[in-house]
């Protein structure tokens, strides 16, 4: 009950939401350039970066669900 009360205002729920979507983007770029720093076959980096991009992708789209579905 308190959770619900915590986040029923909308503007908490931007608000977190916007932390959420800074954090991914945060780490995407850490991500991202620790494998420009060492995997040198482009290949295998592009299958990689693929790969995050759909995984924070999938996280950002939980995390909405979740404070929407609060």
């Amino acid at each position: 009950a308190a959770w619900r009360a915590m986040f029923a205002p909308q503007w908490v729920r931007v608000l977190t939401m916007l932390f959420f979507l800074s954090l991914l983007l945060h780490a995407w770029v850490g991500v991202r350039d620790i494998y420009m720093d060492y995997i040198k076959s482009a290949g295998l980096r592009l299958v990689l970066q693929g790969l995050t991009i759909v995984a924070l992708t999938g996280y950002a789209i939980w995390s909405a669900s979740i404070l929407w579905g609060i």
